[in-house]
């Protein structure tokens, strides 16, 4: 189970790691284009999203993988769960439901670390 969870993490980490530095990064309009909904919030909310996932996403592996506080992987698995909460009921919201399974998928994934991590192969 501890392989499977690695590679969970790591393909995780590898998603927010685009996703976010997409969003800290990239001018508005170029976000725009794939992500329409960036025009309905500050900008400020999309860099703090995109920072928040791009620490959920060093928080999924170098914690554990260098054994410094390994709980920051649990913590980080949880902050992802409540981004793709929030991004979901935002998605619904603003009738974009086609956007929420990815949001499922990534929540799915993110309860398996931290379950995973805290019950199953434990830290």
């Amino acid at each position: 189970m501890n392989v499977a969870l690695w590679i969970v993490q790591g393909l995780l980490a590898l998603a927010y790691l685009f996703a976010g530095a997409m969003k800290a990064t990239q001018p508005l309009e170029s976000l725009g284009k794939s992500m329409n909904w960036v025009h309905a919030v500050p900008l400020g909310f999309v860099r703090f999203i995109g920072v928040a996932e791009l620490l959920g996403a060093l928080g999924l592996v170098l914690p554990l993988a260098t054994g410094i506080l390994p709980w920051l992987t649990v913590a980080a698995a949880v902050g992802l769960i409540v981004v793709q909460v929030g991004a979901a009921i935002f998605h619904v919201s603003r009738q974009e439901t086609s956007k929420v399974p990815i949001n499922l998928v990534l929540l799915i994934l993110a309860v398996f670390v931290a379950y995973g991590r805290t019950g199953i192969a434990p830290l």
